[in-house]
């Protein structure tokens, strides 16, 4: 059996490493896509400023993306499946308990990764543009969907096991509303809102919908039953 040389096997790590350098050079102009929509909005962010952002060409980005909408749509894509992937994460470790599912849940929407004043504001960025363009629609429909879902399952779990005189699907609308509402505060960067107040807010909301399962410490903090 002929031995593999060095030479054999440097065609497929030359290969290995364009791709990895391709995927880098996508993370970054990404990155720099939410800077800029942070720094200046949907509308003002321009290629150029993408490609300053990122330390890299006019032609580097038009190589990964071809058009401003494409790499926006491609942010948007980034944006929501590491949204996704952390609220996941969260409710994995979370356990079957359905109590510490919905406070991990709210827990992981004011966590630094995913909730910060960079973020926010490419967010709202986007959404001030979802209404007229199907394209972000689709993307983040089907997720938040699947997120909707996950709230109700919870919810009415929580119903049966503590008796509660709710309806499951509206309740989990309230608080998804409530969470996204919390991240406009956030993002108004009013100074009496922070990520720490604005969970509290939350699980002030889920005591007062769910009493049996969220009760008020010694110390005032609220924490699952």
């Amino acid at each position: 059996m002929s031995e593999t040389t060095v030479s054999d096997r440097r065609p497929d790590a030359e290969k290995k490493g364009r791709k990895a350098s391709k995927e880098v050079r996508r993370q970054q102009l990404i990155d720099a896509t939410i800077d800029s929509l942070a720094k200046r909005g949907y509308a003002e962010t321009t290629l150029a400023d993408v490609a300053d952002g990122a330390g890299l060409s006019r032609g580097i980005v038009n190589f990964h993306f071809e058009s401003k909408e494409k790499l926006l749509v491609a942010t948007l894509q980034f944006m929501s499946e590491e949204y996704a992937a952390h609220w996941r994460a969260a409710l994995d470790k979370a356990g079957e308990d359905p109590a510490r599912q919905l406070w991990a849940l709210c827990a992981a929407d004011f966590d630094r990764a995913v909730c910060n004043r960079r973020k926010l504001a490419a967010w709202c960025a986007f959404w001030g543009e979802a209404k007229s363009r199907p394209t972000y629609q689709a993307l983040c429909g089907s997720r938040d969907q699947t997120y909707q879902n996950v709230l109700v399952d919870i919810c009415t779990r929580l119903r049966d096991q503590g008796g509660y005189a709710i309806e499951p699907r509206a309740t989990a609308l309230a608080i998804n509303a409530m969470l996204e509402g919390l991240w406009l505060r956030l993002m108004m960067s009013t100074e009496e809102v922070s990520r720490e107040t604005a969970f509290a807010a939350a699980a002030e909301m889920l005591s007062a919908t769910f009493p049996k399962h969220f009760a008020r410490e010694a110390g005032g903090k609220i924490k699952p039953a």
